[in-house]
């Protein structure tokens, strides 16, 4: 259903105050969760990089304890920049006006079920 020109006037007011409005922008762009995975894939850069440093500087000091915990630093990095990764690939499970429920994941069959239903079909073809 088409809005009227009221309706239209209306909207197209609405939607010039809002885009003046910096802490509507802000906020709008805070909740976007493309903004936050690429925050914290920043975050885990620069934590990589840290973690690099440590390493190096406790290698060339011969401080095995500095190296190793840069080595942790690295890899607990790495971690959450893949899983950061992850999330911004799949999309929230948001509740809007009810419950909501994942779907739930079909139980694969064990090997040795499979392995029953090659040998009915082998057996069924001869």
């Amino acid at each position: 259903m088409p809005l009227s020109e009221h309706e239209q006037r209306l909207f197209e007011e609405i939607e010039r105050s809002l885009a003046d409005d910096p802490k509507f922008a802000s906020a709008v762009r805070a909740s976007d969760p493309g903004y936050r995975s690429r925050r914290r894939l920043v975050a885990a850069g620069g934590l990589l990089v840290v973690g690099l440093a440590l390493l190096i500087f406790g290698t060339v000091s011969n401080l095995t304890l500095l190296g190793v915990a840069g080595f942790v630093v690295m890899l607990g990095a790495a971690a959450f920049g893949l899983q950061s990764q992850r999330r911004a690939h799949r999309p929230e499970l948001r509740a809007v006006g009810g419950q909501a429920s994942r779907r739930t994941r079909q139980r694969r069959s064990s090997i040795v079920d499979r392995l029953e239903e090659r040998w009915r079909r082998r057996m069924d073809d001869h």
